[in-house]
């Protein structure tokens, strides 16, 4: 099975790697617990507090196999690898939207660390994919889930080093 390039920064795959530790030495650990205290109640057929704790241990089990396959996979990005030019995976943008007027600021990032309440949003958003490769000064049209939303980008921040490719 080929797995997905996945796209983050060097932050994004230092808090990968720190959820994986933690679900990998603390929850593992209490969840196996819970298992084995769940075992001493007797019949395990008919109880609840082990079937909670058997599911809780695939669902931790699944996550953990997803973390080990997207930091495996992980490409890291840097702030604009592509210059202050034109908006790239990792560039900060400071856009005007033109039907309210309002001024935001976002980071694209790779879908992997995508968090649209810290202003985080996904190239694989509409709104990232409409600001990916334009340039200051530019009106761009993204289809969002309430409609067409129009923004012009007035500035774009980026630093000139360039992606690498994580260490496998």
């Amino acid at each position: 099975m080929s797995d997905k390039e996945i796209l983050v920064t060097e932050e994004g795959l230092r808090k990968l790697e720190a959820e994986l530790e933690e679900l990998k030495t603390v929850h593992r650990k209490e969840v196996n617990d819970r298992i084995r205290q769940a075992k001493e109640f007797g019949d395990i057929s008919e109880n609840a507090e082990y079937e909670d704790a058997k599911q809780e241990q695939a669902f931790i089990e699944g996550r953990i196999m997803k973390l080990e396959a997207m930091i495996r996979n992980a490409r890291i990005i840097q702030e604009g690898e592509g210059g202050a030019d034109e908006v790239h995976l990792g560039s900060t943008v400071k856009v005007k939207n033109l039907t309210t007027g309002a001024e935001v600021e976002y980071t694209l990032v790779g879908s992997a660390e995508s968090d649209p309440v810290n202003a985080k949003i996904s190239n694989e958003s509409p709104i990232g994919r409409a600001l990916i490769g334009a340039r200051p000064g530019q009106t761009v049209t993204a289809l969002a889930p309430l409609g067409e939303v129009q923004l012009k980008v007035i500035s774009i921040r980026a630093n000139r080093r360039g992606a690498k490719q994580k260490a496998k």
